[in-house]
């Protein structure tokens, strides 16, 4: 691209395989029938630079892809959408990560998961120059990407803050398990840190997210927002302590609604909206998130959050 990316989203890129919500899922040897099935981009990193795009930011995806055939899907899903993905590499000999997404009606998603080419990413992957010449620095699902030690990830987001960076971080955390210790030295580096409540619980043993966000600003996170679904969000920072609620629309499919949240909210760090706003931007993308199948068809474009936000109030509250 011929300008430096606002954004860079470094991590998970994921092909995904995602079938329209099913009557119930089938029986050994049963055929149920779906409306639709596709195959579509996934992945936090993947998710929140096409989100970006679409919000009229240049975001650039910074990973790695298969020398499969869903390699070159993937990345051409990618261009098309506008994200710059100069810094994706190919791992030889590696399939790309794919994710089977079972949709049931009425339930929580169900997921199949094979890991592929982001076994191979590092903090190494991402290119100093440039970090230092984006806004914002992302990186999504940390935690589960087992190359990504936190000493070297520290060292990246404290250049990227020298530099005058911003910087995001996500987690994913597949399986009870100690994360603590990995968070603990990178977090005075990351100036916000977005997990849900079930990953924050399982990190930090505690089920309340205000309890959890104060937990990981104890630990040097500058901003902490726990997602938690349906019930909204939680944020806590040094000036203030909210916690919002979620927009109402339709639902169809969870699929990538965290990561849209993410992009919203590095929408507004872009725009240096206040805290509220930054709520309301990223509620609203990860509300348009869940209107349709897959990880971000149906997430708004810039008019379209414009119009959006316009028209429907958001719940915000100190607490």
């Amino acid at each position: 691209m011929n300008e430096d990316a606002e954004v860079l989203c470094a991590g998970i890129i994921v092909a995904d395989h995602v079938c329209a919500p099913i009557s119930h899922v089938p029986a050994a040897g049963e055929l149920v029938m779906a409306e639709r099935l596709i195959l579509t981009l996934g992945g936090c990193a993947a998710n929140a630079a096409v989100d970006l795009s679409k919000m009229g930011v240049r975001a650039a995806v910074v990973g790695r892809v298969g020398s499969d055939i869903f390699g070159g899907v993937v990345t051409e899903l990618l261009r098309a959408q506008g994200v710059d993905i100069a810094a994706v590499a190919v791992s030889r000999g590696l399939d790309t990560s794919q994710t089977l997404i079972v949709n049931v009606a009425g339930q929580d998603r169900r997921f199949i998961h094979t890991f592929g080419a982001n076994a191979e990413f590092s903090a190494a992957n991402i290119p100093p120059e440039r970090v230092r010449r984006c806004r914002v620095l992302y990186l999504g699902g940390y935690l589960l990407m087992p190359n990504v030690r936190a000493d070297e990830l520290m060292a990246v987001f404290a250049a990227a803050r020298k530099a005058g960076v911003k910087t995001v971080l996500d987690v994913a955390v597949p399986q009870p398990g100690e994360y603590l210790s990995r968070l603990e030295p990178l977090l005075p580096e990351v100036d916000v840190f977005l997990p849900n409540d079930h990953e924050a619980e399982q990190i930090t043993g505690e089920s309340d997210p205000l309890r959890q966000a104060e937990l990981f600003r104890r630990l040097g996170a500058g901003t902490v927002v726990i997602t938690q679904g349906a019930d909204g969000a939680v944020l806590v920072n040094d000036e203030v302590r909210l916690r919002a609620g979620v927009y109402s629309v339709p639902f169809v499919d969870g699929s990538g609604g965290g990561d849209a949240f993410d992009a919203g909210y590095i929408w507004g760090l872009l725009h240096d909206a206040s805290a509220e706003d930054c709520l309301r931007v990223a509620s609203a993308l990860g509300a348009s998130c869940v209107r349709a199948l897959g990880t971000t068809p149906g997430v708004f474009t810039r008019s379209e959050c414009d119009e959006f936000l316009r028209t429907n109030r958001l719940s915000i509250e100190r607490c």
